[in-house]
């Protein structure tokens, strides 16, 4: 026997409500883990344990060689790179100019209003903690800010999430949506482990940048989700309704 449309209902709303809930959740766990991360990092409490990890990723006898065959260094620069501000900055303007064509104007706000926001508030949190960048290995790449939390593991993390759930919002299937978001992770996971394989980045830098980057992206689909509540056109566009000229 099928639900009545107010049973059906009103189970869609106990899901919804479920959902935000847990999202809540998830996003304060997050806060309350960066918080006591980033004090740690200021204390220096985990500075030895940085250090042993960054030690253990390079030769004893040569410091400025890392473990693992001769290719993998290079590999590192090349997947280290698609968390830079360039790459990143060219992703987000290929997606934005695409949703421009398309007339999805409320979906590029949304996704220009999480990108320029994630890089104010890693750049804020970097002048905050202002920790200087590991001196215990020589640095198999350029860096010019300091080093908490990561940048490269926070704005990608933003971006590829960013966009993952933008995508996901295309297919109907749950396997091709966990597909999407599985690529979004893994790349930023990718991207993070490099930064301390390169030797720029300790481990709580990585951490912390991965803990900040899926708290924003979280925070950017709640508010996108009560925008669209609220948006007739945003609703249209998530559906696809608005054709393009």
């Amino acid at each position: 026997m099928r639900p009545t449309p107010p049973e059906f209902l009103g189970r869609l709303r106990t899901r919804e409500a479920g959902e935000l809930l847990s999202l809540l959740f998830v996003l304060g766990v997050l806060g309350v883990g960066f918080l006591v991360l980033s004090d740690e990092v200021r204390e220096r409490s985990t500075q030895t344990f940085d250090e042993q990890v960054l030690r253990s990723l390079r030769d004893p006898n040569a410091p400025g060689r890392p473990r693992g065959p001769a290719w993998l260094a290079e590999a590192a620069r090349d997947v280290t790179a698609l968390g830079s501000m360039t790459v990143l900055a060219l992703v987000v303007v290929t997606v934005g100019g695409f949703l421009a064509l398309v007339r999805r104007w409320r979906t590029l706000a949304l996704v220009l209003a999480s990108t320029l926001g994630g890089v104010g508030v890693n750049t804020l949190l970097k002048d905050v903690v202002a920790r200087p960048r590991p001196s215990v290995v020589p640095h198999l790449t350029e860096v010019l800010s300091a080093s908490f939390p990561s940048g490269h593991a926070m704005l990608s993390a933003i971006v590829y999430l960013t966009l993952a759930a933008l995508l996901s919002e295309l297919v109907s299937s749950r396997w091709h949506k966990a597909y999407l978001v599985t690529v979004g992770l893994g790349l930023t996971l990718l991207i993070g482990l490099t930064r301390m394989y390169l030797g720029v980045h300790y481990p709580t830098d990585v951490l912390g940048g991965w803990m900040a980057g899926l708290g924003w992206a979280l925070l950017s689909g709640l508010v996108a989700r009560v925008a669209r509540r609220k948006s007739p056109g945003l609703r249209e566009e998530a559906r696809g309704d608005t054709a393009p000229p």
